[in-house]
């Protein structure tokens, strides 16, 4: 078994860079660009781009099947995706340098299922990774559990990411661990950790985590990022480079740990490749390489 399998998300997004602050009632000049995305489809593209064996299941909108594999394949992503009759995921991003705001419609992201992965597929691979956005809707959480339980007993890690604190809060805090106990890595930004925890301390929230996961992974934007694992808190700085957009940066750090995990990096080692992995994604404009 070798590889990554991510399941997750694609979506078109449609990212805005307005020239300055933005004019109620009227036009403001801006840079308006157009790119695919999602967390689980960017973090394929990202291991796809660094050399790293990926494979992708989502869903999108029968028509842009086509379109969105050529997009996977090109980083060197392995597409398993879905079409349905229900329009591709799409988000608008307001990037302003450092901070963003995301207007969201997930589209046929919410058909996405854990009978998408069989055993087989299972089989080929090392890791699996689930974002969770996915998890959603009323009645797949035992699905989810069995599909984490079908990864553990074919011999893969699994990784979890919950994929944004507004999601988190909706979904539930407890509804996510129930689902995803167990895991072998938590990745999750600071007001995630927080919302899971209850913890304002940012490393009592990562080894609170560390005591469901092996290794938990906090993110804090600028100050870099928490590895704990037990009792021990390793502290990863950030790669000082230009922020241009700050869009995909936590699935390029999901990359850059995973890819370096799989090859028996340590956790110092696979920290510093995230690290330097999310400096090359929040240098450019849009999510993927």
């Amino acid at each position: 078994m070798t590889g990554i399998l991510a399941i997750g998300d694609v979506i078109d997004d449609v990212i805005v860079r307005p020239a300055g602050p933005i004019a109620p009632d009227t036009d403001t000049p801006s840079a308006i660009e157009r790119t695919a995305g999602g967390s689980a489809a960017n973090t394929a593209c990202w291991l796809g781009a660094s050399g790293a064996s990926a494979t992708l299941v989502a869903t999108v909108g029968r028509e842009d099947v086509p379109r969105h594999e050529a997009l996977l394949e090109r980083h060197g992503v392995v597409p398993h995706l879905r079409g349905v009759d229900r329009a591709t995921g799409t988000i608008v991003v307001l990037s302003q340098g450092g901070s963003r705001a995301m207007l969201t419609d997930r589209g046929a992201n919410a058909e996405t299922a854990p009978d998408d992965v069989d055993d087989g597929l299972l089989a080929d691979h090392a890791l699996l990774h689930l974002t969770g956005h996915v998890l959603g809707g009323p009645d797949r959480d035992e699905g989810w559990r069995a599909l984490l339980a079908r990864a553990r007993l074919a011999g893969l890690s699994t990784s979890v990411a919950p994929g944004s604190a507004a999601w988190l809060q909706d979904l539930g805090p407890g509804r996510f661990r129930r689902i995803t106990a167990g895991a072998d890595l938590l990745l999750a930004g600071l007001d995630e950790a927080r919302l899971l925890t209850g913890l304002d301390d940012p490393q009592a929230a990562a080894r609170a985590l560390a005591a469901s996961h092996g290794l938990v992974v906090v993110t804090l934007g600028g100050d870099g990022s928490l590895l704990a694992r037990g009792d021990r808190v390793l502290r990863v700085p950030i790669v000082t480079t230009e922020v241009v957009d700050v869009t995909g940066a936590g699935d390029a750090y999901a990359a850059g740990l995973l890819g370096a995990l799989l090859q028996g990096a340590s956790d110092a080692e696979a920290g510093a490749a995230a690290a330097a992995l999310a400096a090359r994604a929040v240098a450019r404009v849009g999510a993927r390489p």
